[in-house]
């Protein structure tokens, strides 16, 4: 294996000037820098990650903070952070936070001890005041779906609150009058801007929101499952369910078809966040998109430009998009 002081013989500078152009110092002549980019090619070097954290104080290296794995929707979000880091020669640390306060905070220290340059984070029970301590006081990060306030340039949104009313007033325009509602636990803001969302759609329609139209799930499938029944058994007659997210979704499908509904005619149902299996359950899910992976890339996009100090356009609040599939039907 090549070593340091072979590229400068090839190149015929000296150790600093290799030294800098690693590091990306822009005080190096253009042509000394062709002479060392060139040798490092020819002699296949690659610089010693150890070394180059000592000389300048950073690892290369950025902690991910999610609740989970098993979910598509954090596996596209891990993934748009892991390539666009990658794609900067930077790498990425996934720990799992599990939606607790004391795991999330035990995750955030595992982080730091990693000596990590930054964290992307996607904290539920993290309060704003530790999230803005851990900002200011230790090292940058940035949030996905979540904002707080003081912190707001590292924060990505998606509009919930759009989100569930495109939803709901999808159901409306195909003629249903009573839409029953599944919706993400209380304690969470994404969940609570969706459900304001679906709110906001009947009264412009003029209907009533009917409490015994709703349920609170888990945003889990299981969720869906047992609200569906829950409602059902309200004897509450509904034409048409959303749920707050796709998972709930396909609880709820899953259900209805044991109990020999027909799909869409008997239940239109609605899910929310455009997951990856949202085109393979029967009928294929009706649901409003949420571009975790374009707001996973603009929180990377902002720690290299944060920590690193490049320059890259970032696009903090996201508009979320109804896309039509075969779960939903014209109520008459």
């Amino acid at each position: 294996m090549a070593t340091i002081y072979e590229v400068a013989e090839r190149a015929g500078v000296s150790l600093s000037t290799v030294s800098r152009v690693l590091n990306g110092k822009s005080s190096v002549n253009q042509a000394l820098k062709e002479k060392v980019e060139k040798a490092v090619k020819e002699l296949n070097y690659r610089p010693n990650s150890v070394a180059r954290s000592l000389a300048n104080s950073r690892t290369d290296s950025i902690g991910v903070l999610v609740p989970e794995l098993n979910a598509p929707f954090f596996g596209d979000l891990m993934q748009a952070v892991e390539s666009t880091f990658r794609g900067a020669d930077k790498h990425v640390i996934i720990t799992v936070g599990k939606n607790c306060l004391a795991t999330e905070k035990d995750a955030v220290e595992f982080l730091i001890s990693r000596n990590c340059d930054a964290l992307i984070m996607h904290a539920e029970a993290l309060s704003d005041e530790y999230l803005l301590e851990l900002n200011n006081n230790k090292l940058p990060i940035a949030l996905v779906n979540r904002q707080v306030e003081g912190i707001e340039d590292a924060c990505t949104v998606l509009n919930n609150e759009k989100g569930g009313y495109l939803a709901t007033r999808h159901l409306l325009e195909l003629g249903h009058k009573h839409i029953a509602y599944i919706s993400g636990p209380t304690d969470k803001a994404d969940a609570m801007a969706r459900l304001e969302g679906h709110k906001r759609a009947l009264n412009e329609a003029g209907i009533a929101v009917n409490s015994q139209l709703i349920y609170n799930g888990d945003y889990q499938e299981e969720g869906g499952k047992v609200g569906l029944l829950e409602l059902l058994a309200r004897d509450m007659p509904f034409s048409a369910l959303v749920c707050a997210n796709d998972w709930m979704a396909s609880g709820a499908i899953s259900c209805a078809r044991d109990l020999g509904m027909s799909l869409p005619h008997d239940l239109s149902i609605v899910g929310f966040d455009d997951v990856v299996f949202a085109h393979h359950v029967f009928p294929r899910l009706t649901t409003v998109s949420n571009p975790v992976a374009d707001m996973a890339e603009t929180s990377a996009k902002y720690i290299l430009n944060k920590v690193y100090g490049q320059k890259h356009n970032v696009n903090r609040l996201f508009e979320p998009t109804l896309v039509v599939r075969e779960s939903t039907i014209k109520h008459d």
